[in-house]
């Protein structure tokens, strides 16, 4: 599985986690036709494991915004793309924020893809 789709997959499983309060193992699950991706794991654990990190730094980022006003797919891939920044010294922030942003366009709209663009801009600035 490339990148690319393991981030797709994540934002998907994060999405079902955050919407159904469903639990990693069954969204995994809900997700994977095949056998699951290493990196897809590594992410999703990790969103999960710092979320209260990575939460606090998306809303540290949020100009007249909270995070209970956000959309849940944008948090999704918010949270994919700033762990991505905090936690994976492989890969540089700008592959991690247009990546995002690239997903964003699929699975959001043109709005948000300049709001999240915003956010990870900021965060990757501050680092």
């Amino acid at each position: 599985m490339k990148r690319r789709e393991a981030r797709e997959k994540a934002l998907q499983i994060l999405f079902q986690m955050e919407l159904n309060e469903m639990h990693l193992d069954q969204a995994i699950a809900n997700v994977m036709e095949e056998e699951s991706d290493a990196y897809l794991q590594k992410l999703v654990e990790g969103v999960v494991a710092n979320k209260v990190d990575i939460d606090a730094q998306i809303e540290a980022n949020l100009d007249n915004w909270s995070m209970d006003r956000l959309n849940k797919v944008d948090l999704a891939i918010l949270r994919v793309s700033v762990f991505e920044m905090l936690y994976c010294e492989d890969i540089p922030d700008r592959v991690s924020l247009n990546e995002s942003l690239e997903i964003a366009k699929i699975f959001s709209d043109e709005k948000s893809s300049k709001f999240i663009n915003g956010v990870l801009a900021n965060i990757a600035k501050d680092e």
